[in-house]
């Protein structure tokens, strides 16, 4: 016992004869009489003593000085930082990082420089940090994954320089890209594999989507294609269904990926009760009833209620009503799998437009954007103009994305509207080749510039040079003629046709056109073109019809038009609803050599008939008559054919010599048109090729036989008939049709 107690004497003995000393060091040294700053090159000492929480003539405190190194570091200036006393003297220790003196990606092919000196955060000129270089490394696989390169690598290189530089340059292995191998569904037993497969973005890899980008794994594509999935079921009346689970699993070979969709389909619903209820006294729930897309005992489909939905808010709108809010109100009757639906018709929350504000546009300036919402800042929010405005953006074609959303304001009763574009090219050129009957060998050279100098101006220039035909002209258009809701416009052109094929002559036009046009209604436009043409008829030959021969020699066209458009379709291109009509009216002869009046009608009907089968019908008829006892030159007649008459060769049908059987043209027209498009079998969406069914008919007859004293005419106006089963290619410069239509009705003139 003794002997413990001895150790345990020497060990407080030991402990006080060392720790006095410390202590009364400390206690010597705990006010700070001078700060020092050492190893600072480029960062002035006054700069750094800023950032510390200890000041002469205070004592040291450990925890301020662990706060003002915490401080110093998250300048990103110094990559060490030591902070000690010596003495009464603080001293401050740096190691300054050094300056990026450049920054450069080698190994890269897929992506350019530019794309990955825009992603990443260091820059030239910047401070170098570690953690900086790691979230751009972080940035650069991000976005080769998204371009479905998942066994890229990024490895960053530093080389240092003098003075404190380095070049940072970052060590790309793309890799390659990492495909979609096979996309599966589980759970699914309404619809096979292949429906579900052409509902979603994604696709499995095929040697045919190489102009895709849809078969490389995505996984932000993949939460789109479970909404797309879910909005797809609910639209097919199964109002349970949900995604259980999305997986993608890399394949063995790590070559690509395999996708499977765990889904719930539950139980098919049909729409019970339909109704509609407004808290507006004086509207009449009847009239709006009248706007609703579904009906009790038809399929339940979450798509038309969001239709009836707008159309309620559109109607309401209509009638003075600023803020309407339409409520569907969905109960699911499980006994009898219907769901019934009322439509609240309630006023909504007083909100305004703050703001709107737009990012992206790194072209088009603010005003092009501007001019085409329908609404303004400080105008009643509406959601179906906000929609609308959207919808014009896209019609555009300058974005390859447009979203809007509302965010809140300044106040609850205000929101400002987010504008987020994707600027996409808007300049065309390409090169064409093709043969026609009337125009022979034909080489295209059209370029076209939709968005001028980012101010919405479109340029066009236009060169075809065939053997039978040339052609060139040059467009420009301001939709927006000083600012106002009026477009401005003109038309150069020179053309230069030989027709020996057809009527046994030649002609070539030298002309140009101004021309204007306004909006009454989002779907009703006013166009007015005044033309001034010199036409030649030359190279008649002697055996040519003596109407043709009568005709030879120059003429000045001078045509004032007015073209009246009622457009409601939802799409120029793979239209799927809505209709067009059109009225042209045109006199010749304020000034020039010709005293004409013609005009012509075309109309056409589109309707989704059922899902991707678009059926349509359509017609036109024109007619053209002289006044002040003249007539119309046979250039200013109609012809049909071609396009207009499918299955005909344009000058094929109509008035004709009996003896040359040269195409004279005619005064007055019809045609029409009944068209079935439809998907192809094992044709994927992304080529654009659709099936096409058509009947085309049409005649054209009327020669002013007394004005050239000959009988020797064909006048019979038979109606003739084409029909063709083909396909056709859609393309950014119109539809290509891929069929050769043949006649079932055809007769001599």
């Amino acid at each position: 016992m003794s002997l413990i107690v001895r150790w345990a004497a020497l060990v407080v003995a030991a402990i006080l004869a060392f720790g006095t000393p410390a202590y009364a060091q400390r206690g010597a040294a705990g006010t700070i009489t001078g700060i020092q700053i050492q190893g600072n090159v480029r960062a002035e000492p006054e700069t750094i003593r800023s950032y510390l929480q200890l000041k002469v003539g205070e004592p040291f405190d450990a925890a301020a000085a662990d706060r003002s190194l915490k401080a110093l570091f998250a300048t990103g200036l110094f990559s060490d930082v030591v902070i000690e006393m010596q003495g009464s003297t603080l001293v401050v220790k740096v190691t300054e990082n050094p300056i990026i003196n450049r920054v450069a990606f080698e190994g890269n092919k897929k992506i350019e420089d530019d794309k990955l000196r825009d992603e990443v955060q260091s820059k030239p000129r910047q401070v170098f940090t570690r953690a900086r270089v790691q979230s751009d490394v972080d940035r650069i696989l991000t976005i080769y994954r998204r371009s479905g390169r998942y066994n890229a690598s990024v490895e960053p290189k530093v080389i240092r320089l003098e003075q404190g530089r380095v070049d940072l340059v970052f060590e790309i292995n793309e890799g390659d890209v990492t495909g979609v191998q096979r996309i599966s569904f589980v759970g699914n037993e309404a619809f096979g594999d292949g429906t579900l497969r052409g509902k979603i973005r994604t696709t499995e890899s095929a040697w045919w989507r190489f102009l895709s980008s849809d078969d490389r794994f995505d996984p932000d594509r993949m939460n789109l294609d479970k909404e797309l999935l879910r909005k797809f079921y609910l639209s097919e009346g199964y109002a349970d269904f949900r995604v259980v689970s999305a997986i993608a699993e890399l394949a063995p070979n790590r070559e690509g990926f395999f996708i499977t969709f765990t889904i719930s389909e539950g139980d098919r619903y049909r729409f019970g009760k339909v109704d509609v209820t407004s808290r507006f006294q004086g509207l009449d729930v009847d009239v709006l009833k009248s706007f609703l897309t579904i009906s009790e005992g038809e399929w339940y489909d979450a798509d038309e209620v969001e239709k009836s939905v707008s159309n309620i808010q559109e109607a309401v709108g209509s009638l003075g009503y600023a803020f309407v809010e339409v409520r569907p109100n969905i109960r699911r009757n499980k006994d009898n799998n219907t769901v019934d639906v009322t439509f609240d018709v309630q006023e909504g929350p007083r909100v305004y437009v703050e703001r709107i504000n737009i990012s992206g546009n790194t072209r088009t300036l603010d005003k092009v954007i501007r001019r085409e919402f329908r609404l303004a800042e400080g105008d009643a929010f509406s959601t179906a103009k906000v929609r609308r405005s959207q919808q014009r953006l896209r019609n555009l074609g300058f974005f390859e994305k447009v979203d809007v959303s509302a965010a809140p304001g300044s106040s609850p009763d205000k929101t400002n509207l987010e504008v987020q574009v994707v600027e996409q090219s808007t300049g065309e050129i390409s090169f064409g080749a093709g043969y026609a009957t009337t125009a022979g060998v034909v080489g295209d050279i059209p370029v076209k510039e939709r968005n001028l100098l980012g101010k919405g101006r479109e340029l066009r220039v236009g060169l075809s040079i065939g053997t039978l035909s040339t052609a060139i002209d040059l467009g420009f258009t301001e939709p927006y003629f000083m600012d106002r809701n009026v477009s401005a416009g003109f038309d150069l052109f020179r053309t230069s046709n030989d027709r020996q094929n057809i009527a046994s002559y030649s002609d070539r036009s030298l002309g140009f056109a101004l021309r204007g046009g306004w909006a009454y209604t989002e779907d009703i436009r006013q166009i007015v073109r005044y033309t001034l043409r010199q036409t030649d008829i030359y190279n008649v030959q002697p055996w040519a019809s003596p109407i043709i021969q009568n005709n030879a020699g120059t003429q000045v066209v001078s045509e004032l038009a007015e073209t009246i458009i009622w457009d409601t379709r939802d799409t120029r291109l793979n239209t799927t609803k809505g209709f067009m009509v059109r009225n042209t009216v045109a006199a010749a002869g304020l000034i020039g050599t010709e005293q004409y009046v013609r005009t012509t009608a075309d109309a056409v009907y589109y309707k989704t008939i059922v899902e991707d089968i678009v059926a349509s019908i359509g017609g036109s008829i024109g007619l053209v008559v002289p006044y002040n006892n003249s007539f119309v030159r046979i250039n200013n007649l109609f012809y049909i054919g071609g396009d207009s008459l499918r299955g005909f060769q344009v000058g094929g049908i109509g008035p004709r010599d009996a003896n040359t059987t040269d195409s004279l043209g005619g005064q007055y027209y019809y045609t029409g048109t009944a068209e079935l498009s439809y998907p192809l079998p094992f044709i994927p969406k992304e080529v654009a090729l659709l099936g096409k069914a058509f009947v085309d008919v049409g005649s054209l007859w009327g020669v002013q036989q007394s004005t050239y004293n000959t009988t020797s005419v064909l006048t019979s106006d038979p109606m003739r008939v084409s029909t063709c089963r083909g396909c056709q290619l859609g393309s950014t410069l119109g539809a290509i049709p891929l069929a050769h239509p043949w006649r079932l009705r055809y007769g001599p003139g």
